[in-house]
């Protein structure tokens, strides 16, 4: 049996999120390239580059690269959600162990307080 000719687009991988990083890029080169005309030409080097990209022929390629831009943006993700920022309240203080890291919160206006932290168990004076 004859297989059926690939139309153009089942031939080219098409647009994907390394896609769209570059497209991004693309974007905000050439809106800084009209206040700064030099940043027009690494504009015109990434939309060669993602135009090459989006007319490839080698999709296995092209996947790889995919997967390997999610997995970097993902643990880029995973350490800024990493870092919350404790909640600031006009009732409570909060603060971490300097032990272990733990998140604690006292009322404020007590003045300087000892603590023991509950998962580690160590002493620590604080005010708040």
């Amino acid at each position: 049996m004859e297989q059926p000719k690939k139309t153009f687009w089942q031939k080219h991988p098409g647009f994907d999120v390394y896609s769209l990083f570059w497209f991004l890029l693309f974007l905000v080169l050439v809106a800084l390239g009209r206040f700064y005309l030099p940043l027009l030409i690494p504009a015109l080097v990434v939309l060669v580059y993602l135009l090459t990209r989006l007319l490839s022929k080698n999709q296995e390629k092209r996947q790889v690269e995919n997967a390997r831009f999610i997995a970097l943006f993902r643990s880029i993700l995973r350490r800024f959600r990493g870092r919350k920022i404790l909640q600031t309240d006009k009732e409570y203080y909060y603060f971490k162990c300097p032990t272990c890291g733990q998140a604690m919160r006292l009322p404020r206006g007590l003045g300087k307080v000892e603590i023991t932290c509950r998962s580690c168990s160590s002493r620590f004076e604080t005010k708040s």
